[in-house]
C-alpha cells in the first residue's frame, strides 16, 4: 500500500475549487453539511467562505459500534415536507416553494458506499416509493462536494470535485488527510 498525504495547500486549492464551480453553477446552498469525520473541515471552509450555517452528519459504515446516523430532517428540508397541520390544509406531503438546497461535504468518495447509504437513507424518508421525484430533489436541491473523486466509486452523482482519481490504475493508494494526523509535522507541509 502507497501512502500519498494530502497537504493544507491541497486542501486549499481543492476548498477554492469546490466554491468555484459552486459558483459556475450558480448553486445557493441554505447550508452546508459535513460528513464526519473527514468531511468537517472541507464543509467549515466552505460554510465560511459562502456564508451559510453547517451542519453535521455521521455515516460512519466501517468504524461505528451504532451504525450510521438517520438525519431524515436534513431530506425533509430538501423536500419542503410539511408539518401534519400543514399537509390538512394542502392535501399534500410537500411545498417545492420550501425546499432547501444543501450541500454535503466529503474529504473522499472512495468506493462509493457513504454517499449511496446518504441517498438512499434520505429518499426512504420522503419518497420511498417515487424514484423520479427523488431523483429532480437529488440532483436539484442535493449536490455533493467532494476533494477527492474516485472515478471507479460506485457513487456517480458527485456534483463538485477538488481532484480526481482513478483507484483502477492506481488500486494500492491510501490518502491521509491534515487532520488525521496533525501531530506529524510533514501533515501540514506543502
Amino acid at each position: 500500500m502507497r501512502d500519498k498525504h494530502y497537504t493544507l495547500k491541497n486542501l486549499r486549492n481543492g476548498v477554492n475549487s469546490i466554491i468555484r464551480q459552486v459558483h459556475l453553477d450558480h448553486f445557493e446552498p441554505d447550508y452546508v453539511v459535513g460528513l464526519t469525520r473527514g468531511g468537517l473541515m472541507p464543509a467549515l471552509m466552505i460554510s465560511h467562505y459562502l456564508d451559510v450555517p453547517m451542519h453535521t452528519l455521521s455515516v460512519s459504515l466501517r468504524t461505528s459500534n451504532d451504525g450510521p446516523e438517520s438525519n431524515f430532517w436534513m431530506a425533509e428540508d430538501a423536500f419542503g415536507v410539511l408539518t401534519n397541520e400543514e399537509q390538512a390544509i394542502n392535501k399534500s406531503r410537500w411545498d417545492v416553494s420550501r425546499r432547501k438546497n444543501i450541500l454535503i461535504v466529503d474529504d473522499i468518495n472512495d468506493t462509493g458506499a457513504t454517499l449511496n447509504w446518504i441517498k438512499k437513507d434520505w429518499q426512504s424518508s420522503c419518497y420511498p416509493n417515487e424514484t423520479s421525484s427523488w431523483q429532480t430533489v437529488w440532483t436539484k436541491n442535493v449536490k455533493i462536494a467532494v476533494l477527492i473523486n474516485n472515478e471507479a466509486s460506485q457513487f456517480k452523482d458527485v456534483h463538485y470535485v477538488g481532484d480526481s482519481i482513478n483507484k483502477l490504475d492506481e488500486p494500492d493508494v491510501w490518502y491521509h488527510f491534515p487532520w488525521e494526523c496533525w501531530w506529524h509535522e510533514d501533515s501540514f507541509s506543502g
